[in-house]
């Protein structure tokens, strides 16, 4: 029997299909990072989409999460101590630069609690009347020091205390959808930048305490999640009050090296 030729079509058959398993793979290798990354929780991006669809609730303004609500909170927290650590900060500094950095934080929080309860009046939030412990803790540590010791433990408490609130500002202004949350993010934003410059401008940063406390500690959770909206009543004013000065104030000159 003679022996069959061999197809003549069956080369480039066989060629063919090589190149579109080939194909095929550098699609799926193209692909896999993409649903690789986007299903990972530890990137952030699964960690936003939790925080934006967890007890989120309809406003006239947009959708309200539950991290918009604790930002909201924490606005007001920050006036309920800042005010008067920085009234007496006025009174007790013992440089220009430390009582200028006690003013811009009675304006600052003077400013923005009168945002922050608008704001919560609007979307029918609740707000705290009072400091919570670790506030009262740091008033209580200023309150008790003295001289160039009590420079230093008023710069250094609030500079730590606007760095953390810092980082949340900026969380809450790029993911927010409610407009009066956001607008409350804008002016928080320019608040705490101009504190953070005003308090290092006194020269008593302690830069290495500073950068180990900010990172082996986080912002402290909230006692207990935050109301959502409902029926609520105008909260107290922080004080002490004045009138709603411009969010934006003129830095003290660069403070030379204080004593030790």
């Amino acid at each position: 029997m003679r022996p069959r030729p061999p197809l003549k079509g069956r080369g480039i058959v066989s060629g063919t299909g090589v190149i579109v398993i080939g194909l095929m793979a550098t699609l799926l290798a193209l692909i896999f990072p993409i649903w690789s990354y986007a299903d990972r929780s530890g990137t952030g991006t699964g960690t936003a989409a939790g925080t934006l669809s967890a007890h989120t609730v309809p406003t006239r303004y947009g959708p309200l999460s539950d991290l918009d609500r604790d930002f909201v909170t924490r606005v007001r927290l920050a006036g309920l101590w800042e005010l008067p650590a920085g009234q007496e900060a006025e009174q007790k500094g013992t440089t220009e630069a430390v009582r200028t950095a006690g003013q811009h934080l009675v304006e600052g929080h003077t400013f923005l609690d009168q945002r922050v309860r608008d704001v919560a009046a609007k979307l029918g939030l609740r707000l705290p009347n009072e400091p919570n412990a670790q506030q009262r803790q740091w008033l209580a540590t200023l309150n008790a020091a003295q001289g160039t010791d009590y420079d230093r433990q008023f710069v250094n408490i609030a500079r730590l205390a606007h760095g953390k609130v810092f980082s949340l500002v900026a969380q809450v202004r790029a993911t927010t959808r409610n407009a009066q949350v956001r607008s409350l993010a804008d002016d928080a934003n320019t608040t705490v930048l101009d504190h953070i410059k005003v308090l290092e401008a006194t020269g008593y940063v302690d830069w290495n305490a500073l950068a180990q406390d900010m990172a082996s500690a986080s912002t402290p959770p909230l006692t207990g999640s935050p109301a959502p909206p409902g029926p609520a009543a105008d909260p107290s004013p922080a004080t002490p009050v004045t009138a709603s000065p411009s969010p934006t104030y003129p830095l003290p000159p660069p403070a030379s090296s204080p004593p030790p």
